[in-house]
C-alpha cells in the first residue's frame, strides 16, 4: 500500500469551536483525512499518521468474516442482519428483533451473547454492539469453532477479521496493536490514513462482499444506528451516496461510494458532537453533500439550542 509520510503532508488541524451568541467559549481540535484506495492522501487537516483505535467505526470490516466464511447463506441472513452487524444501535424493538432473527436463524440463543447488559435494560440484545456480536457468533458456530470465547483475540473468528484486514492495509497480522473495545471485542490501533483506506476500499465497488456490506448499510441506515444518530441522517439524506460509520472517542469514518474515497476524523478530546460538525464541514468542503443536505445536518448537529452553535475554522487543502 502505497503510503504518504507526515513530514511531507501534515498540515494545520480543524478547530471546532463552541459559540454562545457568537463568543468563542470553548474549542476542540480535530485531525481530518482522505485517502484513495491505494492509501495517498488527497486532502488532509492535521497529522494523517496519527495513530489511534479505530472503535466502532471497525464493524463494517469485522462484517466481512460473515460473507467470507459463507454464513449469510449458510444461515439464510439477509441484508438488514448484515446491516445490523456494522451498527451501533440504540435498542429499538427494530433492532433488537433483527439481532434475535440473527441468532434465531443461526440456532443459537441469545445466552451465548458476551458484550454487556447495559444499564437498565433486561438483556445483552440491546447493547448496540449486539449485532456485530452476533454475527460473530454465526460464523463460531458455521465454522464449529468455540462459542464460549469469541472474544478471545486468538479465537479463530478474531484472527479471521485480522487477516482480512491486514491484507486490505497490505500489514502483517501481527504488526497490529489489538485492545478490547467497551464491549468486549477486540479493537485495532493504527493510523488515520489507514481508517480512511480502508473506507475507501469499501466504497470503491471492487469487492462483492464490502459491496454487499455497502447495499446493507444504506439501505437499511436505521439499523446502523437509529432515530437521529448521525450515520442514519447522513444515509439517508445522501440517499446510497455515502457510508458512514461512527466510533466512540472522537473517530467518525464515511466513504463516497462508487468513487473509492475514504475520510477518517479523529477529534483529540474524544467530542462527540466536534466529530459530527467536522465530518459536516469537511463533506461540504470535499463536495461530498449538497449545500441544503448540510444545512438539514447543521441543524440538528451543530445547532445546540437557542444561544449555542458549533464552527469549524481551518481549511482542508487539496494534497496529491
Amino acid at each position: 500500500m502505497t503510503s504518504s509520510r507526515v513530514n511531507r503532508h501534515q498540515t494545520r488541524e480543524l478547530d471546532v469551536q463552541l459559540l454562545r451568541e457568537g463568543v468563542v467559549e470553548s474549542s476542540h481540535t480535530a485531525h481530518v483525512v482522505v485517502c484513495d484506495v491505494r492509501g495517498r492522501n488527497l486532502s488532509v487537516a492535521g497529522n494523517p499518521e496519527l495513530a489511534t483505535f479505530i472503535r466502532s467505526a471497525l464493524k463494517p470490516f469485522q462484517a466481512l468474516a460473515v460473507t467470507a466464511a459463507g454464513a449469510m447463506e449458510r444461515y439464510n441472513l439477509n441484508d438488514q442482519d448484515l446491516a445490523i452487524m456494522c451498527g451501533s444501535h440504540q435498542g429499538t424493538i427494530e433492532q433488537v428483533r433483527q439481532v434475535f432473527h440473527i441468532l434465531w436463524q443461526s440456532d443459537l440463543d441469545s445466552t451465548a451473547l458476551r458484550c454487556p447488559t447495559p444499564a437498565g435494560k433486561k438483556s445483552p440484545l440491546e447493547h448496540n454492539c449486539s449485532g456485530k456480536h452476533a454475527g460473530m457468533l454465526a460464523v463460531s458456530h458455521q465454522q464449529n469453532w468455540p462459542i464460549e470465547t469469541y472474544l478471545d483475540r486468538n479465537h479463530p473468528v478474531q484472527k479471521l477479521i485480522l487477516s482480512r484486514m491486514a491484507e486490505l492495509l497490505g500489514m502483517p497480522a501481527d504488526e497490529f496493536i489489538m485492545a478490547h473495545d467497551d464491549c468486549g471485542a477486540p479493537t485495532y490501533f493504527m493510523q488515520l490514513r489507514q481508517m480512511a483506506t480502508l473506507f475507501a476500499m469499501l466504497s470503491s465497488g471492487d469487492n462483492l462482499e464490502m459491496e454487499r456490506i455497502i447495499r446493507a448499510m444504506t439501505s437499511h441506515p436505521a439499523l446502523v444506528g437509529g432515530p437521529d444518530a448521525f450515520d442514519t441522517k447522513l444515509m439517508e439524506l445522501t440517499d446510497g451516496e455515502l457510508v458512514s460509520k461512527s466510533g466512540a472517542e472522537g473517530i467518525q469514518c464515511i466513504g463516497k461510494v462508487g468513487d473509492g474515497l475514504g475520510l477518517a476524523i479523529k477529534v483529540m478530546d474524544g467530542s462527540k458532537r466536534a466529530k459530527y460538525a467536522t465530518a459536516i464541514f469537511t463533506l461540504k468542503q470535499m463536495g461530498w453533500i449538497l449545500p441544503a443536505v448540510a444545512d438539514t445536518l447543521a441543524e440538528t448537529y451543530m445547532q445546540i439550542g437557542h444561544f449555542k452553535r458549533l464552527d469549524v475554522v481551518g481549511e482542508l487543502p487539496l494534497i496529491y
